[in-house]
């Protein structure tokens, strides 16, 4: 196999291969308030445990809401829910409701956060702990309930066939996920 050649660039480029989430959260008078954020992983915690990890930049009131209330949901966003993405994320708390595309809410089983209808995969998190750095906020996040589509058909969280579910992932533009490729260990 031939070394692919590469070449070194300042590092100003912030590609990173990202899932697109649409993140929810309670207003203080208690109306729904969604805005997408592409910063989100998970880290493993003690024993069998995972955390989700999520960091939101600046003053956006889905940061002040995660920050006053420590609960909120996320809600993965798939293809057909990009023109919700585009909306939240062209939209401001302070320009008033984000009300003019349709959209469902409903809210978590576990957790008392709004929940958009038209995910897939949504998680129901609160806050373990926070840690700041300059103006972001990364959140350490203790996953309390995994809503998932009933058409997807999961024997554990590595069965999940990204292919059905439909992901956007995020790098600076929208993309989609192609194949599935196989299994870990099938190429060994």
């Amino acid at each position: 196999m031939d070394k692919p050649k590469r070449r070194s660039v300042d590092p100003v480029y912030s590609m990173c291969v990202q899932p697109a989430f649409i993140i929810g959260t309670n207003n203080i008078d208690g109306t729904a308030n969604f805005a997408p954020i592409t910063w989100v992983s998970v880290t493993h915690e003690e024993g069998d445990g995972y955390l989700l990890v999520i960091s939101m930049s600046g003053t956006k009131r889905t940061k002040q809401n995660v920050i006053r209330t420590g609960i909120f949901s996320a809600n993965l966003v798939s293809a057909d829910m990009l023109l919700l993405m585009d909306y939240f994320g062209s939209r401001h708390a302070e320009d008033g409701n984000k009300d003019g595309v349709p959209y469902g809410v409903s809210r978590g089983e576990v957790l008392d956060v709004p929940v958009l209808d038209e995910s897939r995969w949504v998680y129901e998190c609160e806050v373990k702990q926070a840690v700041q750095t300059g103006d972001s906020t990364t959140f350490f996040c203790t996953i309390r309930n995994i809503q998932i589509d009933e058409r997807l058909e999961c024997k554990d969280t590595f069965d999940v066939d990204l292919t059905v579910l439909g992901p956007v992932i995020y790098s600076g533009k929208y993309h989609s996920i192609g194949k599935l490729l196989g299994d870990i260990g099938d190429y060994i």
